[in-house]
């Protein structure tokens, strides 16, 4: 479970450094970023479930599915304690992006894993 909440802020870090080069060379307004950002937690809580997923070997959809449910309460309460951003139905979208794309994830990961283990044998 470590290693897939690692994964899902290092994509968190490459989707935020992404969207940044994409702010700075386009005339894009913050204001319609919001489902950019969104992308960038689906896709982070993705590989976060995936990485979870695979190394555990089973209940992948369980798995990938607490993976992203960590990651948007890890990222909520982050933005909650460094910018003071009070909880609204945007946070609840993030839990259920999360959980969906990390439930996702997860399915890939085990079944990715268990391809690995099979081919060893």
């Amino acid at each position: 479970m470590v290693a897939g909440f690692v994964w899902a802020f290092i994509w968190l870090g490459l989707g935020t450094l992404a969207l940044s080069i994409l702010l700075y060379s386009s005339s894009m307004p913050e204001t319609k970023l919001l489902s950019w950002v969104f992308g960038v937690h689906g896709a982070a809580s993705l590989a976060g479930g995936f990485t979870a997923a695979k190394r555990s070997g089973k209940r992948g959809w369980y798995i990938g599915a607490i993976a992203g449910l960590l990651y948007a309460v890890a990222v909520v309460l982050i933005g909650f304690l460094s910018q003071d951003i009070g909880f609204d139905s945007r946070m609840g979208l993030l839990g259920l992006i999360a959980a969906l794309a990390g439930a996702f994830g997860g399915m890939l990961g085990v079944n990715a894993g268990a391809g690995a283990n099979a081919r060893r044998m």
